[in-house]
């Protein structure tokens, strides 16, 4: 089964599935990829005895999707960093908009204000 075997071109790279690099990991690699999997078996296992039972009453409780909101909601900010681009954007959503509807209702008002002096206002 000779022609099986793959040969690189020297014109293309070697798929990361070929690559005899990746099959020597450490113990220490395997002993984590074990450790993870063995949780997504874990949370899959508890999300689809939830998914099948027939008796259940309440909503189903994912714990994957529990840890990942916590995950998304509490390096929030550990990882935000404020810059320049980052204060320019909050001054624009968050300042803005109050100058822009201080104007337009001010301009209103003096409109109407000027209108009644000068009993033009229906």
């Amino acid at each position: 089964m000779s022609f099986l075997e793959h040969k690189p071109s020297c014109l293309a790279t070697l798929f990361p599935t070929f690559d005899p690099a990746q099959y020597s990991i450490f113990l220490g690699t395997r002993k984590v990829q074990a450790k993870s999997l063995a949780i997504r078996l874990w949370l899959k296992r508890e999300y689809l005895l939830q998914y099948n039972n027939a008796r259940r009453r309440r909503p189903i409780k994912n714990p994957a999707l529990t840890r990942w909101t916590y995950a998304r909601s509490a390096t929030v900010y550990s990882n935000f960093r404020p810059t320049l681009k980052t204060s320019f954007l909050g001054a624009v959503t968050g300042i803005d908009p109050l100058f822009f509807w201080h104007y337009v209702f001010k301009t209103d008002r003096d409109m109407k204000e000027k209108h009644i002096q000068e009993e033009k206002l229906d």
